[in-house]
């Protein structure tokens, strides 16, 4: 039997744990986000969810994952009351309020064609973010999507980084590779993308003007395209990004956080590229992998880090100290709050937290944090 003093000791190497474990931060579904789209609108496959400084939620969908049943109304003949694609970028605020939607393909009733605008517009969408500046940006990951776009807030095209149907490798310092997704560093003028589906790199070029600056791949090692076995957790992990490079994001104490979606990792750089550390999540997913799209929280000194585990259909909670996980939000589903392909992911000035899903979800939910 313990003594008092022992029990006292165990109790004094264990309080550390235990606060931690209390301190995770709890969510509960807000199943009433977002209100209703007008005119009756429908969505397509979501690809991607940031908020702006103003706290204001930003989508962007692809309306042509939506099929012919679920858009009678603008067939010709109609053949249904039910519905109009959405156009692809949509702004809400944070009450779920519908603010404005535009971009994208429309639906041409006389054609009965999808029409592309008169810009650079990507044939799949994949990813948005919005800069300290309020412009949009946009990526691409169809076959031929080697295009990241950017756009005023009210859709006006500014800029094309890339050529379209033109692609030159993950060491190509003009074109891009099926681009995922964007992160900006507004005060130095730099764009950093997850390039990312046919490339295994980090690119970053110049936000203004679309010079190029430089570019990394997995460990900050020059990338190499040569083919690569398959994943087995057994396997060390490898010196190249296996893809796709999903996510990056910017991250406190200026680091640069990467997913490589079905190398189950993140990895961790210095914005010049210089590899810190990495950590495997899940390391027995196959398939898709775990590792999405990433953000981190705007509570707690930035202690959590998010992480879409698609695979799985949750996201888990990261200590973003020891980058091993402490929780995770959700499983798979079709509920309020369950998952299907949950995509991608982003945080308020509150802590709640906002998800995408692709696949068969094709919806943005909202997850409160508890007080």
């Amino acid at each position: 039997m313990k003594t008092i003093k022992q029990v006292c000791a165990l109790l004094f190497l264990l309080l550390p744990t235990l606060l931690a474990a209390q301190s995770v931060p709890q969510y509960a579904v807000d199943a009433s986000w977002p209100m209703e789209l007008p005119d009756n609108m429908i969505l397509g496959q979501v690809a991607g969810i940031a908020v702006s400084n103003d706290d204001h939620i930003w989508i962007v969908h692809r309306p042509k994952s939506i099929i012919e049943s679920q858009m009678g109304q603008v067939l010709d003949p109609p053949i249904s009351e039910c519905c109009i694609p959405a156009p692809s970028v949509i702004e809400f605020d944070q009450a779920g309020n519908f603010i404005q939607a535009w971009g994208g393909p429309q639906w041409d009733s006389g054609s009965q064609q999808w029409v592309h605008p008169n810009y650079d517009w990507p044939q799949n969408e994949h990813g948005i973010y919005v800069d300290d500046e309020d412009n949009v940006w946009l990526g691409g990951n169809g076959e031929n999507d080697h295009i990241v776009t950017r756009f005023t807030r009210s859709g006006e095209h500014l800029m094309t980084i890339g050529i379209v149907g033109e692609a030159g490798g993950s060491n190509d310092t003009q074109r891009l590779g099926r681009p995922a997704d964007v992160a900006v560093d507004t005060e130095n003028n730099e764009v950093y993308i997850a390039d990312g589906y046919l490339n295994r790199r980090v690119a970053v070029f110049d936000s203004e003007t679309g010079a190029y600056k430089r570019h990394w791949g997995a460990y900050g090692e020059r990338p190499d395209d040569s083919p690569l076995p398959s994943y087995s957790p057994d396997l060390a992990p490898l010196r190249q990004f296996r893809g796709p490079v999903h996510n990056v994001l910017l991250g406190p104490e200026n680091l640069v956080y990467v997913s490589d979606r079905e190398g189950n990792r993140l990895q961790v750089f210095d914005r010049d590229g210089t590899f810190v550390e990495e950590s495997i999540l899940s390391p027995a997913s196959l398939g898709n992998g775990s590792v999405w799209d990433m953000e981190v929280s705007t509570f707690d000194n930035q202690r959590w880090l998010f992480v879409v585990d698609g695979l799985n259909m949750t996201v888990r909670i990261v200590d973003i100290e020891t980058l091993e996980i402490v929780d995770s939000i959700g499983r798979g589903g079709r509920q309020a709050g369950q998952f299907d392909w949950v995509h991608n992911i982003a945080v308020d000035s509150l802590g709640d937290i906002y998800t995408a899903e692709v696949n068969d979800g094709r919806r943005v939910q909202k997850f409160s944090r508890a007080p």
